[in-house]
């Protein structure tokens, strides 16, 4: 049997089937199993929590910053953890409907030094970051691809969530970057 080509996904949030057919037909006819090692920043979730509360309190008339509440960001925390758990469990159960053999992990660190730390430790042959568009983090440079291009050594895809057909025609619908 040939040598196992590991590929290292980095997915901004669950991947659909469509998404998933579409990273497992990139490596199709390939002589070395592949194997899809998924990972899932988890969402911080005090950032959640200020957020909110930014939207709230955005205008100038608000009095000051009301200081967060330790167990509300424990409940959000929790329900993060959950909800990125489950995202996970669906990108997965949806490469491996696709064909793909695939494991992964929920990551809390910096998602970019995840990526760099997984394709060191696995021996990844290649890196694919599937995210919506980020406009203006891509015109800096600043977006996941583009640090991840500088800074792990092997080739980076960055493929975009997208809508099918039926979602792009209709009222209002399609592109929606522009």
């Amino acid at each position: 049997m040939s040598e196992t080509y590991t590929v290292v996904l980095l997915v901004e949030q669950a991947l659909s089937n469509a998404d998933a057919a579409q990273v497992r037909s990139l490596h199709e006819g390939l002589d070395s199993e592949v194997r899809y090692h998924v990972l899932l920043p988890a969402v911080d979730a005090a950032a959640r929590i200020e957020a909110a509360m930014g939207a709230v309190s955005a205008d100038n008339l608000t009095g000051p910053r009301i200081p967060l509440d330790p167990d509300a960001v424990e409940t959000v925390r929790e329900e993060s953890e959950r909800e990125s758990t489950r995202d996970l469990e669906a990108t997965l159960a949806a490469l491996r409907a696709a064909g793909a053999t695939a494991d992964g992990a929920v990551v809390d660190d910096d998602p970019i030094a995840a990526l760099s730390a997984a394709v060191a430790e696995l021996d990844g042959r290649e890196a694919i970051i599937l995210t919506g568009s980020h406009v203006v983090s891509e015109f800096f440079h600043v977006d996941w691809t583009s640090r991840a291009r500088r800074k792990i050594g092997v080739p980076v895809l960055h493929l975009l969530e997208h809508e099918n057909f039926d979602e792009q025609s209709g009222s209002g619908e399609g592109v929606t970057g522009l």
